[in-house]
């Protein structure tokens, strides 16, 4: 569900944009405030995690379409919604900028889709009311499924909405809806089927965590090591070799766009993303998580089937490049944090 900058007029981006950093700056507030440098390394390891299980799309039944996982509602499970966010954006921020995943001009608005509604509607409003403050097996099952489907539909109904008011007439409002929110109840589905095992792996190691959040405390002195310890070799294994095995087939929103108008991209019109394009193709070292490909193609030539599964070194490489940045940008968050507390 990441958005291109052909999908979003500059006004809609700018308003978005500004949303999303107001946001950024009230969860960094929060953050500050909880002074909890305990949670410094497991939100650092978790970045890593959801941007490699970001990288696997799985296929959708019956419909040539495939999605990813959005990480959102773990997040915010395991770190609360502040720091969720936080964390979030920087995923985003990081597969846009060097990976030339999403648009620059609509990066708001995908931090917005994927953080907010999972973060501060999902979460507090579905999975806490489930769950409640004595979980069970059942309770996390429950709410996770509920509130994974939930922040999907609402990121999905984000998208149509921003396209609307866009005024990208390729794809009228009640097609694309009609489209978007199916397909995306699937990918949900499976988004809360993920997050419950998650959870309950977290729930059985060390459930202090999830007692701690769910009553917004600091962590504290527990032992996190068999926790980040966890997440650190699932991020490894999935970003450098599960990676290979992600679905061909476009994902929801590509799925929703082609049905709708015929293409899986539209072509950019205004002059901002034409800058845009260039800026990030210059940041983008590792544009679709790959080595740079110099190559032109020839237009004679017919076009061949990728295979699967996609044994690329360049795709382990960005798993684990993606990962690191992620991991070295919270860490100076949290450093910075740290630092203008004993400033202050």
């Amino acid at each position: 569900m990441h958005m291109a900058d052909a999908l979003i007029s500059p006004a809609v981006g700018a308003a978005m944009w500004t949303a999303t950093a107001g946001l950024i700056v009230f969860s960094s507030k929060k953050v500050k405030q909880a002074a909890d440098d305990r949670k410094v390394p497991l939100m650092g390891v978790l970045g890593a995690f959801i941007f490699a299980a970001q990288m696997i799309n799985f296929s959708i039944p019956a419909t040539g379409s495939s999605g990813h996982l959005g990480g959102g509602l773990i997040l915010a499970i395991l770190l609360g919604p502040y720091a969720a966010f936080l964390v979030m954006a920087s995923v985003l921020m990081v597969q846009a900028l060097f990976f030339g995943d999403g648009g620059l001009l609509a990066l708001g608005c995908n931090i917005f889709n994927l953080g907010f509604f999972s973060c501060f509607i999902a979460y507090p409003l579905i999975y806490r009311k489930i769950v409640g403050d004595k979980p069970t097996q059942g309770k996390i099952v429950a709410g996770a499924l509920a509130a994974g489907i939930i922040g999907l539909q609402l990121g999905a109904f984000g998208v149509v909405l921003e396209t609307v008011f866009s005024g990208i007439s390729e794809l009228p409002f009640k097609t694309f809806l009609l489209l978007m929110q199916p397909i995306h109840l699937a990918i949900g589905i499976v988004e809360g089927m993920v997050t419950a095992a998650v959870v309950m792996f977290v729930y059985q190691a060390r459930p202090e965590i999830l007692s701690a959040v769910s009553r917004f405390k600091p962590i504290g002195q527990l032992d996190l090591k068999k926790v980040i310890v966890g997440f650190l070799l699932a991020a490894v294994f999935i970003g450098g070799g599960l990676s290979w095995f992600a679905s061909s087939h476009p994902d929801g929103l590509e799925w929703a766009m082609f049905k709708t108008s015929g293409k899986e991209e539209l072509e950019s019109r205004d002059q901002m993303h034409t800058v845009l394009a260039a800026v990030q193709e210059k940041t983008a070292f590792m544009p679709d998580y790959g080595f740079k490909n110099t190559e032109v193609a020839s237009t004679s030539e017919p076009e061949v089937k990728p295979a699967w599964p996609a044994i690329d070194f360049g795709t382990s490489l960005a798993g684990f490049v993606g990962g690191g940045l992620i991991f070295l940008i919270i860490f100076l968050i949290g450093f910075g944090f740290r630092r203008r507390e004993v400033i202050t």
